[in-house]
């Protein structure tokens, strides 16, 4: 009798384990956002056979679907945040997503060879294709007809060389005025007519209603080759640009410092606000980096304490890192503290 009341406790114990197991490894509609890999460009930033250096590192930020467990472990982790499948994905299933941050990523490299090309006395070329289609607002008259991956090539049969210059035909038409868009879809050219919206940040403005990025590639001699592999987004274009820049110039630009650092950059040099900033400094201070750039600029609606600098200063102190945070508004902010450590 004692035996079979001590099979059953048994029993019963496993069977509990088994369904809290089962409980935690149950998959949420959460993703845990934590700090990535601090990763040399040299592995992805190549001239005629030449490497970059090596002591210039992008960082990155992981992202995971959440089980149960994992969603709350994670709450023992001050530098893992927890986002919602909606919030990340937007309207997009997750192969949409990962293609737009390939997009991203492609421009991010066009980017940042073309200025560091300018930079460094070169004469870049760049051919410009259109734009992306990312993603349509809720008011776009070519909602259903429109999809995300089309190429706009052109508005009411008229062709670009930038765009700017095709936001900047577009923003000067009347608000619903009838335009017609054509794009590129599996090697077709069509049509779509549709009427002009309100310019989301300029009521003012004409607008089709899309996000979008530029598809374009540019052309340099010598040639640069970026290959960054299953790594996505625009946030390591200021590195990319700097790893550009040593190899048009043959200039070494750390002296055997570990540099890393985050930031978009765009045609004009400029050095745009990234996402997780607080888990790259983390990534940056396990890889043995002694200066991580980071961005200064301040976007509408973020406070001057919100900014990737602020945050990457704050976060540096919490870590006891004795990394230098240094503020980066433009490529040439970046470049011109390098030439400063090689003194």
């Amino acid at each position: 009798m004692k035996n079979k009341k001590k099979l059953n406790i048994i029993v019963a114990t496993l069977l509990v384990l088994v369904l809290v197991y089962l409980g935690l490894s149950w998959p949420t509609n959460y993703y845990i956002e934590a700090p990535g890999d601090a990763n040399s460009v040299s592995q992805f930033v190549s001239s005629n056979g030449k490497k970059a250096s090596k002591n210039l590192f992008m960082v990155t930020v992981s992202e995971r679907q959440a089980s149960l467990g994992d969603y709350l472990w994670s709450y023992t982790n001050p530098f893992e945040t927890r986002i919602s499948q909606k919030d990340l994905l937007g309207n997009q299933n997750t192969s949409q997503y990962m293609q737009l941050q390939e997009w991203y990523m492609e421009t991010s490299q066009n980017n940042a060879i073309y200025y560091a090309a300018k930079v460094a006395g070169k004469t870049p070329k760049k051919k410009f294709f259109g734009v992306y289609v990312m993603g349509l607002t809720t008011n776009s008259k070519f909602r259903n007809k429109l999809n995300i991956g089309d190429t706009i090539i052109a508005v009411d049969g008229q062709h670009f060389k930038s765009t700017k210059a095709l936001m900047d035909y577009i923003q000067k038409q009347k608000i619903g005025q009838k335009v017609s868009i054509t794009v590129q879809r599996d090697d077709k050219s069509i049509n779509y007519s549709g009427k002009t919206v309100p310019l989301a940040t300029d009521k003012a403005k004409a607008a089709i209603g899309i996000q979008l990025v530029e598809r374009s590639k540019v052309i340099t001699n010598p040639k640069i080759k970026i290959n960054a592999g299953s790594i996505g987004g625009p946030s390591a274009g200021l590195m990319f640009s700097l790893a550009s820049y040593q190899l048009f110039t043959g200039h070494d630009l750390t002296h055997g410092v570990k540099v890393a650092g985050t930031g978009t950059i765009d045609n004009e040099g400029n050095v745009g606000m990234i996402g997780g900033v607080d888990k790259k400094v983390v990534a940056a201070d396990k890889a043995g980096a002694k200066v991580f750039f980071a961005p200064s600029q301040q976007l509408p609606g973020y406070k001057k304490n919100e900014t990737n600098y602020a945050v990457a200063v704050k976060t540096a102190k919490k870590i006891h890192s004795k990394m230098k945070i240094i503020p980066v508004a433009t490529f040439n902010d970046a470049l011109t503290y390098l030439k400063k450590i090689q003194k």
